[in-house]
């Protein structure tokens, strides 16, 4: 039997983790990684709100932007907890790995 979290997610931290066609991790993060929020447009509406932010992500749930982009890594929304308990959801590409605590 498989752990779920919250929503509509996949397997939690531990289980395998997909590849696409060239072998990228098409979720990129587990739950329980601790990530950082990167967002590099500076005119994002969330770029205020969250970038530079820290927290540890609490779940993973498919989407079908991955139709839309091409991208298969799209397909995943990471669900992010900050420390003072606010979540965010955001795409592979608006977030890294947190190796400071």
């Amino acid at each position: 039997m498989q752990e779920f979290d919250i929503g509509l997610l996949l397997p939690v931290a531990g289980t395998h983790r997909p590849v696409d066609a060239d072998g990228h991790d098409m979720k990129r993060f587990a739950v329980g990684d601790r990530v950082r929020v990167d967002i590099p447009d500076t005119t994002d509406p969330d770029f205020d709100r969250y970038h530079g932010r820290k927290g540890d992500v609490v779940g993973i749930i498919e989407h079908d932007a991955d139709k839309q982009t091409g991208d298969e890594r799209d397909g995943y929304l990471f669900e992010v907890e900050f420390t003072d308990g606010e979540r965010g959801q955001f795409r592979w590409r608006d977030l890294r790995p947190e190796t400071s605590q």
